[in-house]
């Protein structure tokens, strides 16, 4: 069988194109990716190393998309995966779409061709904003949980955000961009009969992730912490109470060899959540504090100022992919912070290398 990974030379990509390469698995892994990132270099050839061919070009062109060879999977890792992208006056929002979106249709358009499956990584981010900014929370341990006493928004319980929580907008102009390449991705596998599997993620993170404060947000902690660079909780009081889950991406390659065997899947859910969940999750106080235990001690300085789309809990619920596929995550948070610690450790200039 083989398998092509966009984005092959980002953190996603290059975790599962190693992952499944150790695993042994019989499957053949192509790469496809426009090395346009910072650090993408490096996992190019990691992956070279390991003997995946990698086809160098751009989602955006379809003449690009249409010269990979024929395939049985295609799992899309490729995206802007900045929540702030498009909006943020350093990136276009033109260009996000075309990306996010337009490269989605590209891909498609290939597994039409091709009759291949197509799974697509979509983002915790394309649940909506307002119920979740309005969400009433509670301090305990230095960290938001819901208010236990407060009525909660349809789809969110103690466990996490639900697949039925609501997707109106506003969910970010990335948000908006992943939705739209749901729906065109479900679309297509009806329409022209090939298997389709969204899985939305929760963060994603671990060793040799690129750092940056907007989309690796553990990665760029510890290794800042690390190197004693200056360190900010912004927003919520500028407490650093804000929480999110974590996921190691190599958890997914169980799930996505279920997904493969499944085909088109009559009858099961197409969307799940899949990620760290409540089980997981952490908060900027906690992991300083953990940097602090592990690292040595470095202060955090104040920021009450909000960023737009900044949410105080952001937690999915992978109850349904339990119940559909037996899938849930394998690595402890612990674990992934020991690893991105490690890896800082030995990769000293790693925020420079992997930031623009």
């Amino acid at each position: 069988m083989k398998i092509l990974l966009t984005g092959a030379c980002g953190f996603v990509g290059s975790t599962l194109a190693q992952t499944i390469v150790a695993s042994g698995r019989p499957w053949t892994v192509i790469g496809f990716d426009n090395l346009c990132r910072p650090g993408s270099e490096l996992n190019r050839a990691r992956l070279q190393q390991l003997g995946i061919k990698l086809y160098h070009g751009d989602l955006r062109c379809q003449s690009d998309v249409d010269a990979l060879p024929a395939v049985n999977w295609v799992v899309d890792c490729a995206a802007n995966p900045s929540v702030l992208a498009g909006a943020d006056g350093q990136t276009s929002s033109r260009q996000l779409m075309e990306h996010n979106l337009a490269g989605t249709i590209n891909v498609l358009e290939k597994c039409k061709a091709n009759k291949a499956g197509f799974v697509l990584l979509s983002t915790s981010r394309v649940y909506a904003i307002e119920p979740l900014a309005k969400l009433k929370v509670v301090v305990r341990q230095d960290a938001f949980e819901p208010d236990a006493s407060a009525t909660m928004p349809a789809g969110l319980s103690s466990q996490g955000i639900a697949e039925t929580f609501s997707t109106a907008a506003p969910v970010s102009l990335y948000g908006a961009s992943k939705i739209a390449s749901e729906a065109l991705a479900l679309e297509y596998g009806a329409t022209f009969d090939f298997p389709v599997w969204i899985n939305r993620c929760g963060v994603l993170a671990g060793a040799g992730q690129f750092g940056r404060a907007d989309q690796g947000i553990f990665a760029y902690w510890i290794n800042a912490h690390l190197r004693r660079q200056p360190l900010r909780y912004i927003g919520f009081d500028g407490q650093g109470h804000q929480v999110r889950d974590c996921l190691q991406p190599r958890d997914l390659v169980p799930l996505l060899e279920k997904q493969f065997d499944a085909g088109l899947g009559k009858g099961q859910p197409k969307i799940i959540n899949v990620a760290g969940g409540a089980g997981s999750v952490c908060s900027l106080r906690q992991l300083t504090a953990w940097c602090d235990r592990e690292l040595g001690v470095h202060p955090v300085s104040s920021d009450p100022q909000p960023r737009p789309f900044d949410l105080p809990w952001v937690v999915l619920d992978s109850a349904l992919a339990t119940k559909t596929w037996g899938w849930k995550p394998a690595t402890t948070t612990e674990q992934i912070l020991k690893e991105i610690a490690r890896h800082a450790e030995k990769n000293p200039d790693w925020l420079k290398l992997s930031t623009p």
